[in-house]
């Protein structure tokens, strides 16, 4: 069975922006487009109303781009349970206050039992130092946390070794 992916709004707003002139950004959007373009088949994509909300916001044109890539996408539900872990999560410093959509997202794919939250957040989302309290928040709430990473780390299987 295919593992399920959370595709965040970074995501989406990478892989449809114009290409960047920050060399790191612009190394970032080429990998989303790799990723999107043969990687995630491998996968079953999800999304929520929260990432088309933020993929709703800005220029007019630059939206309907992201929300034509979502609108291919399954739609998760925002339960009462998804709302109810995002709080703990900030309140328990597994993110930082500012941070509130991020623990939402979270929420979402925990609450729905989401095995890769995607994203290009590296300042709350996959962030090495939050990873282990992320988790605990999940858990002290019977959730699995989804393991929280950018497109780089869903390259492949590094066990297939038919690419060597």
């Amino acid at each position: 069975m295919a593992q399920t992916v959370y595709i965040e709004t970074t995501i989406v707003s990478y892989l449809t922006a114009w290409p960047s002139r920050d060399i790191t950004r612009a190394g970032q959007q080429q990998t989303t487009r790799d990723w999107w373009a043969t990687q995630r088949s491998r996968f079953h994509l999800y999304t929520s109303p929260f990432v088309v909300l933020e993929a709703s916001a800005g220029d007019a044109s630059a939206a309907e781009e992201r929300l034509n890539v979502l609108a291919g996408l399954q739609m998760l539900q925002v339960t009462e349970e998804a709302l109810k872990l995002a709080r703990p999560l900030i309140e328990r410093s597994a993110l930082p206050s500012v941070a509130l959509r991020d623990a939402e997202h979270v929420g979402v794919s925990a609450a729905n039992g989401i095995d890769f939250l995607l994203t290009w957040n590296c300042r709350h989302l996959a962030n090495a130092v939050l990873q282990d309290r992320i988790a605990e928040v999940c858990e002290e709430f019977s959730f699995c946390a989804p393991r929280i990473c950018t497109p780089e780390e869903l390259f492949g299987d590094p066990y297939d070794q038919s690419a060597d």
